[in-house]
Order: structure tokens, then sequence, then C-alpha cells
């Protein structure tokens, strides 16, 4: 890898780290709505999915204004959140609710994720005076936190219900 020394290079980086991660969610995210049991869960997958193909495409759209071409680094976030999923999938044999509650909780930690690097580029692009790319991922950002809200609102609602089915000892 280059030296770098100018914040643009490290802002390119950070977008290609992000559109590999967005183009990693939008393969997991049909095998999560399958996965959950959940209506409520499932549903917010397949609507989370058209909002990251449109994420994607803003990120292209991003990457054409610096008149760079939109292309992926591998993100070791992404793929340690998606080997735990994998994991846990694979070895735990989950009831139900616990696998809802599991999908729950790795979408709120992928959300967090993805709320943490665009906030970053976003100030990057104010940084650079690129306007127009900042309100690109501006708007990547707020849907992020939107659905943020969703997946917390849903995990609670169903942390509460498996509360109920609780055995006192």
């Amino acid at each position: 890898m280059a030296t770098m020394t100018q914040p643009r290079q490290l802002f390119v980086e950070e977008l290609q780290d992000l559109f590999y991660a967005e183009k990693t969610i939008e393969k997991m995210l049909p095998k999560l709505a399958r996965e959950a049991g959940d209506k409520e869960l499932s549903r917010g997958f397949e609507q989370h999915l058209k909002q990251t193909r449109q994420q994607i495409a803003n990120l292209e759209e991003t990457f054409a204004k610096l008149g760079e071409r939109a292309k992926g680094k591998p993100c070791a976030g992404i793929k340690g959140l998606k080997e735990e999923h994998d994991e846990f999938m694979s070895e735990s044999d989950p009831s139900p609710l616990i696998r809802d509650l599991f999908l729950t909780g790795a979408a709120a930690r992928t959300e967090h994720y993805e709320i943490a690097a665009y906030t970053g580029l976003v100030t990057m692009a104010s940084a650079l005076g690129e306007t127009e790319c900042r309100k690109l991922l501006q708007a990547n950002l707020t849907q992020e936190k939107e659905t943020l809200r969703k997946v917390e609102s849903i995990s609670k609602r169903l942390a509460k219900a498996g509360n109920g089915t609780r055995r006192t000892r």
C-alpha cells in the first residue's frame, strides 16, 4: 500500500471500505429476511435491502463526483459481523425467539458500524469541500439511523415477549 499523505486519499479508501460493506450487506439481507421468524423483522430486512441498493447507488455517485471508479476494499469490520452471524446460526441451533433476538442484535451492530462510517465520511466530505458528496452520504446516514431505530423497536418488543416465556424456579 502506498503511503497516504492526503486527506482525500483516506476519504476514497474509507468510501471503498463502506462500498464493500454495503455490497456484502446487500447479499446478506435476503438470507436474513428468510431466517427471521418474526414477520415485522423479516419485512424490515426486505425494506432495508431496497434502502441498501439506494445507498450503493449514492456511493457510486459519490465515487463518480470524485472522478474515481466505484470499487470496494475488503472491510474487516463487516467481515467479522458476517462471520459472527454465520457461526451463531450454524453452531447454536437457536429457538425461533432466540434466533430473532440474535438477528436484531446483529442488525443493530451492523447499523452502528455503518452509522460510524457514514458519520466519518460526512465529516471528511465537509472538510474537503465536497458538498454534493456530503449530501449523498448524509442521505445514507439518515437512513441508517432510521433503520437502527426500527431494529431497536423490534428488539425491545421481542425481548419483552421473551420475558413472558421465562420460567421461575
